[in-house]
């Protein structure tokens, strides 16, 4: 997971997470209803249901109304507010800077991604876990490189939440929610957020009860994440008939892989620190290259019947 605080600033999906949704929202359409069967002699046979993620997400959308106001909210603040914001701090801070700061907020997270897959019942992950956090605090200076990221050592970021953790107790995800401030979550994912947002300066207190930290994090954090986020947005959104359907429908789909992957592999998905730009946010990753073009006979003469007998000798 992203710093709490940081990761509520931008309203948007992590970087990761919305180049991820980005290249998944093209092949997502939303399942058609079975048409009843017409009486017969013989009463059709029922399909049997499709597999599905025991913690499905998809589940509805009971607050659609609500949701969809905050979200054009959040488009007139995105447009007028964090965007402009968001450009100018990567204008003016060097990459290196921006990426180091990136890299501290993320070391701060890992003691609780340690925690959760430790009530996960996940010892190796957590230890894992906990092995990045020391390496990255000691040879990295404090998280500022990420040693542990190295091919050599292959200790990557790894996204874990209580959210997660009690999605995999059973707890169901609750209504989709979409807040200005926040971006989209749901019910669930928003308490185990709030907690943790409590669990380190209620832990260890100074500075992270500070309201000065707690602010400094949460505007740099949220800058940084909508700056690494918008290409991946703009792919998303820019062609989509109802942009509020698609990025709840790619968060939802992003979501439930996250967590699937920890409940069967141990491990969320790799997290990239540093997002490569799209080339092109349009283009489709999964269509085939074109083929070699084929050389084209000459016409020996275009108004000839290719019907006719040749003549005779």
């Amino acid at each position: 997971m992203v710093q709490p605080a940081a990761a509520e600033m931008a309203g948007v999906p992590p970087a990761g997470a919305a180049q991820a949704a980005a290249e998944a929202a093209p092949q997502q359409t939303e399942p058609l209803a079975a048409a009843p069967a017409e009486h017969s002699g013989t009463q059709a046979a029922s399909p049997a249901p499709a597999a599905r993620p025991r913690d499905h997400e998809k589940a509805g959308d009971s607050l659609e109304g609500f949701n969809r106001a905050m979200f054009g909210t959040w488009r007139v603040l995105d447009k007028a507010v964090y965007r402009p914001a968001a450009m100018a701090y990567k204008h003016v801070a060097p990459k290196p800077l921006r990426t180091g700061i990136r890299h501290v907020l993320s070391n701060l997270t890992e003691p609780l991604v340690f925690l959760n897959f430790l009530l996960q019942g996940k010892p190796r992950s957590a230890s894992r876990t906990l092995a990045r956090f020391v390496i990255n605090s000691t040879v990295g200076v404090g998280g500022l490189i990420d040693v542990a990221n190295d091919k050599t050592i292959n200790l990557p970021h790894r996204n874990n939440g209580f959210g997660t953790t009690l999605a995999l107790y059973g707890v169901g995800p609750g209504p989709y929610i979409f807040l200005p401030f926040l971006g989209p979550s749901n019910l669930r994912d928003l308490l185990g957020t709030s907690s943790e947002g409590l669990l380190i300066p209620l832990a260890v207190g100074t500075p992270f009860d500070t309201i000065e930290y707690q602010l400094a994090t949460a505007v740099v954090g949220g800058l940084d994440q909508r700056a690494e986020s918008d290409d991946a947005l703009k792919a998303l959104l820019s062609g989509a008939v109802d942009p509020y359907a698609t990025l709840r429908s790619a968060w939802q789909q992003n979501r439930v892989a996250e967590i699937e992957a920890i409940r069967h592999g141990g491990e969320a998905p790799r997290v990239e620190q540093d997002q490569p730009e799209l080339e092109d946010p349009l283009a489709d990753p999964a269509a085939a290259q074109p083929a070699a073009p084929q050389p084209v006979p000459e016409l020996s003469d275009p108004l000839e019947d290719p019907a006719a007998k040749p003549p005779a000798p």
